[in-house]
This record gives structure tokens, C-alpha cells and sequence, in this order.
């Protein structure tokens, strides 16, 4: 492996190339879906290849293959070659790497148990037990439940002397109740919405979450939600939102905007640019004083955790807002460079395919000091919401709506009845502002996203976010008005 490595990189630098990296990925997905108490799909995928990225004369060139041999090394070695080349035609800002980086060794992701020894009947158990227990209650029209294991083992090294080796393991699964009414649809699910929680972990995070024993809740909720009341229409109220809420309103009004290439405007695909432009850095109030938010690859189960990023920087930790103070960005060693700053470590590829993006890694809102029972008590009318249903926000990050698949009144420092298709609305600055309490460490989790969209041809990458319940005063609730 790293003989043909170095000849691609060899190659690179004999032909003019300033600066050349090399990736070989290697990705096995095994992926099983149930619905009412069917196996709907067993999906097994391996796929092998590298991608070789060179710059030339200031100008970036990229060509990949999945035929990992001495013959193909030379070809897509010049085909990247020739690609920057033509590139460099086109007038435009020449590229600054900064410093150099040399980075060396090996990371793999711990894990208690491997999912992969895991047999297939087991891990259908798991699923099939789980169904049972949501066709046990009445009105629940369809049921469903999948788990998802990814080991993805991946080699680097560049022109700078850096070689690494690192694999990750990954773990995701998730049930899905849904009730059907008259004239209402109703969803409930866990642990986490759209189908699943997903973290870099072994089989020890599926029996945590214990999905058969959480599925006759879920269910019941579910039909609940057929005639609960709906939130209050138009309303302004004080709203406390669960963590997995908490972690999606992270993801879309902090950890988009934060991408650096969206600033500068050289992205804009998916999720558009961003309010947070350059001259904002350290000077711009993003929230309140509780407001703490950190870019991190280095937490325990998250899906942006890893050795080191795709440009060969190593894992790190870095403040995103302080105090509520905006202090950092997503970076990748050329943008950084133009602040004048180093990269924090956020370039991934979704395969060897695909030129590295500024990703997301784990973006999380640090914890409070609050338990969860003394601030519903501390709030006098409110509502909590929970698990995320659907999402709006406009192309700078800036005007927002989110509804949740479930929510309670809160009265008087209790919770009381549920509560159907809520809704809420805001800005990112005027609501992060607006947070005064944030729950402590005992109720915060590591959440995972791993169906984050960007670039164009598209990359699905795989984000973290901690996050735990968290209050937010004077929110305009209740504007969806369902058909």
C-alpha cells in the first residue's frame, strides 16, 4: 500500500507539482430494515479505491479509480496532473496550504464490542423483538426499525512526508412508530428521528439504547398524538427543547454557517452561504453568555471523531463561540491560510471518489448547570419540545422554522398535557440570544447526523453534536398550520 502510494506522490512531484496527497478508502456497509414484522432489506456493499489530488501552479487537480494498481496509479496520477493544468488556465486565487503537514501514525475507533461479529440472525432479533413490542399497541399502522454498521479503513499521505492509517467503526439503528387517524398522521420515534442515532462505536451502543424495550412507548405516543391538542397558534412563549432538538438546531444555525468556504462563497450548494461573514470573527455577539460551542473530532461516539481529517491534520478541539461570543470557523488548511490561522482539522470526503469539503465534525453545544426537572420547574408557561419532524432555514443560515414530532404544555413549573405538530420560529443571533439555561453534563448526549448534504457532484457526510436540553425565552410557536 504505501509502495503505490509514494509512486502516485512521486509521480506528482517529478511532473511540477508543488503539492500532491493520496487517499485509499476501503468502506464495508451492512444495513438491515424491518417493517411490520417483515425483513424489508439485507444491503451488504465493500467498495476499495483512492483518489489522488495535486496542485500545480496555484490550481487544484483531482482524479480518483477503484483499480488500486501501478498501471492505474500512473494514469490517474496524470490525469490529476493534467486537470490542474487546466485549471490553472482559468485566472483566480492562487492556493496557500500554510504550513506544513507531516502527521504520522495509526487511529482506529474504540470499541467495546464489534459490530461486525455480531451474526445477522442476532442483530434481526434485535429489530424483529422490537416490532413485536410496537404491534402490541392498537393504531399503530406501521412499524418500522433498521440497524446500520459502517467500518471504513482509510490510508493518507502527501508530499509533506505524512502517512496515516486509521479506521472507523460505526454503529447506527433507530425504530419508527406511525399512527394514522381520520384525518391526522402522527410519528414517533427513537432514539434519535429520521430513522436512527448513529455513532462511531461498537455493538455496545445498540444494547444501550435498547431498542425493544423503548418500542411500546414509542408506539403509544404515537397514537396519543392523534388527539392531542395542538400547540397554541401564534403564540410567543418561553420554549425548553429536548437534546436531540437541541443537536439538529446546531447543525442548521451554527454548524452550517461556520463552514469557511461558504464565507468565502467558493460553496453554496445544499445549505447555501452564510451570515457569519469575515469581519464578524471576534467581533460579533452570537448568542447569550450560556452560549458555549465547540468544533471538536476528539469525543467519545461522535460521527466526526477520527485520527486525523483528509488533508492529514491532526484531530483537535477548537471554540466555535465562547460566552456567547463569535470566535472561530470550520477550516481547511487553505482557508485558514487566508486568515492567517491553521487548520482545525474539518476536511472529509465522503469516499475516494470525492475531493475533501469542509465538513462538520462534532459541533455541540457544551453543557449547563441545570438538571432537566429543575428548569421545567424554574419555568412558570412554556413548552418542551422533542425529536425533530421537519426543518426550514434560508441560504444564510439566518430565518429559521422547526417542528418536533412531539411537545408538552408546561404549567406552572410542570409538565402537562401533550402536545401535536409544534412548531417554532426565529433568527440565529436574536434566538441563540435568548437561551437562558442550558442542562448539565448529566443530560447530555452525543447525537448523530449522518445524512449531512454538500457539494455538487453531492457528498453525504457524517456529523456529531452534543448537545442537552436547553431553554429559550419569548419563541414564536404554532405558525404550521397542517392541512
Amino acid at each position: 500500500m504505501k509502495t503505490l502510494m509514494t509512486r502516485a506522490l512521486d509521480l506528482a512531484q517529478s511532473a511540477g507539482a508543488q503539492y500532491a496527497d493520496i487517499r485509499v478508502v476501503e468502506n464495508r456497509t451492512e444495513s438491515i430494515q424491518v417493517k411490520n414484522g417483515v425483513v424489508e432489506s439485507i444491503n451488504f456493499s465493500d467498495s476499495m479505491g483512492f483518489g489522488i489530488r495535486v496542485l500545480v501552479n496555484g490550481a487544484w487537480g483531482f482524479s480518483s479509480s477503484r483499480e488500486l494498481t501501478t498501471e492505474e496509479i500512473d494514469r490517474v496520477s496524470k490525469q490529476a496532473l493534467e486537470i490542474a493544468l487546466a485549471s490553472g488556465l482559468v485566472r483566480g486565487e492562487k492556493v496557500d496550504l500554510g504550513p506544513p503537514v507531516s502527521s504520522q501514525g495509526k487511529y482506529v475507533t474504540p470499541v467495546t464490542i464489534d459490530p461486525f461479529t455480531i451474526s445477522l440472525g442476532d442483530r434481526l432479533g434485535v429489530l424483529l423483538a422490537a416490532d413485536a413490542e410496537m404491534a402490541r399497541v392498537d393504531g399503530v399502522r406501521v412499524r418500522q426499525g433498521n440497524l446500520v454498521l459502517i467500518r471504513e479503513k482509510k490510508w493518507f499521505a502527501n508530499t509533506e512526508s505524512a502517512f496515516t492509517e486509521q479506521t472507523i467503526i460505526e454503529t447506527g439503528g433507530g425504530i419508527v412508530a406511525t399512527a394514522v387517524g381520520d384525518s391526522e398522521v402522527q410519528t414517533r420515534s427513537y432514539p434519535n428521528s429520521f430513522g436512527r442515532q448513529q455513532v462511531t462505536g461498537g455493538w455496545e451502543m445498540a444494547l444501550k439504547w435498547d431498542l425493544p424495550g423503548n418500542a411500546e412507548r414509542i408506539a403509544n405516543e404515537a397514537v396519543e398524538l392523534l388527539t392531542a391538542e395542538p400547540c397554541p397558534a401564534d403564540t410567543t412563549t418561553t420554549v425548553i427543547l429536548a437534546g436531540d432538538q437541541v443537536a439538529l438546531q446546531v447543525h442548521e444555525s451554527c454548524g452550517h454557517p461556520i463552514e469557511l468556504d461558504r464565507v468565502f462563497g467558493s460553496e453554496a450548494a445544499y445549505a447555501g452561504t452564510s451570515f457569519l461573514t469575515q469581519e464578524k470573527l471576534g467581533n460579533f455577539r452570537y448568542g447569550s453568555e450560556l452560549v458555549n460551542i465547540t468544533a471538536d473530532s476528539v469525543s467519545p461516539y461522535g460521527l466526526g471523531t477520527f485520527g486525523w481529517d483528509d488533508e492529514g491534520v491532526e484531530a483537535q478541539s477548537a471554540p466555535i463561540v465562547k460566552e456567547g461570543n463569535f470566535v472561530g470557523y470550520l477550516m481547511s488548511r487553505e482557508t485558514a491560510s487566508k486568515l492567517e490561522k491553521v487548520s482545525n482539522g474539518c476536511m472529509r470526503a465522503s469516499s475516494w471518489n470525492r475531493i475533501p469539503l469542509i465538513r462538520m465534525t462534532n459541533v455541540s453545544l457544551e453543557p449547563g448547570e441545570w438538571e432537566l426537572q429543575d428548569l421545567i420547574a424554574d419555568t412558570d408557561n412554556g413548552i418542551y419540545m422533542a425529536t425533530n419532524r421537519s426543518w426550514s432555514i434560508d441560504d444564510k443560515r439566518y430565518n429559521f422554522q422547526f417542528g418536533t414530532e412531539i411537545g408538552y404544555e408546561i404549567k406552572n413549573g410542570t409538565l402537562g398535557r401533550m402536545l401535536r405538530n409544534c412548531t417554532y420560529t426565529g433568527i440565529t443571533p436574536e434566538f441563540w440570544y435568548s437561551c437562558d439555561g442550558v442542562c448539565n453534563k448529566n443530560h447530555w448526549n452525543m447525537w448523530g447526523t449522518p445524512n449531512c448534504g454538500k457539494g455538487q457532484p453531492s457528498q453525504i457526510a457524517h456529523t456529531g453534536h452534543g448537545a442537552a436540553p436547553a431553554r429559550f425565552r419569548n419563541v414564536r410557536v404554532g405558525l404550521y398550520k397542517p392541512t
